[in-house]
């Protein structure tokens, strides 16, 4: 029973983590928007917060940098388990137009283990949305 409550809690109120992994910064400004007040990611339960130590969901944007992944690896062992990682735009996908570059370790996949992804150059608001909402109700069915 304890653990049904747990569970509902983490699905019916995620905390999200947001991490630039080396992006040019549009797809955090996209997710930004998605936070703010004309979108209302915050009517699914979604919180931003600033500690990977409360943090449910890691929302990484960019390729992940050979300079940047440990950092990564760091911020994704300091989450509390369940976690989950969404990938969101292409670069952090598989390394978008950064792939093949010789500092560039393709996406986050490469880093953390992905639940789920988000494509597109930049992301729109709507499929950050969409994305976490299906991300949730995965999460509800698999109870």
């Amino acid at each position: 029973m304890l653990n049904k409550l747990v569970k509902w809690g983490r699905v019916s109120s995620p905390w999200v983590l947001h991490f630039n992994s080396g992006a040019c910064n549009a797809c955090d400004i996209e997710i930004l928007a998605a936070l703010m007040p004309h979108y209302d990611l915050e009517r699914f339960g979604v919180m931003l917060k600033a500690s990977p130590r409360h943090a449910d969901v890691l929302l990484c944007s960019g390729p992940v940098t050979l300079q940047i992944a440990k950092r990564l690896q760091r911020i994704y062992a300091q989450m509390p388990n369940p976690k989950f990682v969404v990938a969101v735009g292409s670069c952090a996908c598989s390394g978008g137009a950064f792939r093949g570059c010789y500092n560039v370790m393709e996406g986050v996949d490469a880093a953390i283990p992905v639940s789920a992804y988000i494509p597109g150059c930049p992301v729109k608001p709507e499929s950050i949305i969409d994305g976490v909402a299906k991300l949730l109700n995965s999460l509800k069915t698999s109870a």
